[in-house]
């Protein structure tokens, strides 16, 4: 079994690997839309499994509940971030970025902070570094057509 940091490594790696894909089609979501998404919603199942225990002794409380309504309520947040313009999409990794630093929140909240902060460290890895990785993929594949069927 693995321990909540790299299950969290993990998940950014793999919705990177996605992303790349995404990148190499041309689509607006890539390498780092799909990084935060990836390990956000990670972040948010080892908040809820961490959380179980502590209210065990409660039957009428379930504290993964709290977590989905923050979450509902930010995906409408998010959903108002994102702008379709002629035929530009912009805004997605903003809200991706809005809704990990959502799942930050309910981390510290819960008071795993520890596990905030590698998330936060993360994101900015993701939001940084990887916007240079994608700069370089889309730069060096523009003009290179992709019939999705590869």
């Amino acid at each position: 079994m693995t321990n909540a940091y790299t299950e969290l490594l993990i998940a950014l790696v793999l919705g990177a690997i996605i992303g790349v894909e995404r990148s190499f089609a041309h689509k607006t979501a890539g390498v780092r839309t799909y990084s935060l998404v990836s390990m956000g919603s990670c972040l948010l199942v080892i908040i809820s499994n961490l959380t179980l225990p502590m209210y065990t002794n409660y039957n009428a409380l379930d504290p993964q509940h709290f977590a989905s309504s923050i979450i509902v309520g930010i995906g409408f947040l998010c959903g108002g971030v994102i702008i379709f313009q002629d035929k530009h999409l912009s805004g997605l990794t903003t809200a991706a970025g809005l809704w990990i630093s959502s799942a930050v929140g309910i981390a510290v909240g819960y008071g795993f902070v520890s596990l905030a902060v590698f998330a936060t460290l993360s994101t900015l890895l993701v939001l940084t570094v990887f916007w240079y990785f994608e700069h370089q993929i889309t730069k060096r594949f523009k003009g290179v057509e992709y019939d999705g069927k590869n």
